[in-house]
């Protein structure tokens, strides 16, 4: 039975700001009211999900080592601030970049849902009791993929190709989520 229901975030433009392939604990900036956000969906009985593509790994900007390592890094932070993170899923895979290991179409990679549909399956999620924020309409596409109906499009001033789904909901800041978690 799926019981459990989720709060899924992007990594890059959602939990920190996006700063072109970040990987080094002091380029990370965390978003304000990322840890409220996180607290609240805690306190709510939402389990959260990280779910993030890395193309930076498959163009050889940084490597996975470099991005476990900042992985750790973030988590700590959260668990510092009372926010317990589930899991972090990410695809390291790009169809046009890369060499033969990482130079691949994958369902891990939004639009796809597979980092969604894998967490769902071992963690009992209900995605239509889930929801999930973005900042690119590929986010957006991955959560209406996987069945999640609340799907936010959190606005990036700073970010050309940002556009709004038309089944989702634009969001200004992170607090405006909150509402919907309680």
């Amino acid at each position: 039975m799926l019981t459990n229901k989720a709060l899924f975030l992007d990594r890059d433009g959602v939990i920190n700001e996006d700063l072109d392939y970040v990987y080094r604990t002091q380029d990370f900036q965390f978003k304000p009211e990322i840890f409220e956000l996180c607290r609240i969906a805690n306190a709510n009985d939402y389990l959260i999900f990280v779910i993030t593509n890395q193309a930076g790994i498959a163009r050889g900007y940084y490597s996975e080592r470099d991005f476990y390592k900042l992985t750790k890094w973030m988590l700590g932070e959260f668990k510092k601030q009372n926010c317990n993170v589930a899991k972090v899923y990410y695809c390291p895979y790009h169809p046009d970049f890369g060499n033969e290991k990482y130079k691949r179409s994958s369902n891990f990679r939004k639009p796809n849902p597979g980092m969604i549909l894998k967490a769902a399956k071992r963690f009992s999620i209900n995605l239509e009791k889930s929801l999930l924020v973005g900042d690119q309409v590929t986010d957006l596409e991955a959560g209406f993929n996987s069945g999640i109906q609340k799907n936010f499009l959190l606005l990036n001033p700073n970010k050309k190709k940002q556009t709004p789904h038309p089944q989702a909901t634009v969001i200004e800041n992170l607090k405006e989520v909150i509402p919907f978690l309680v």
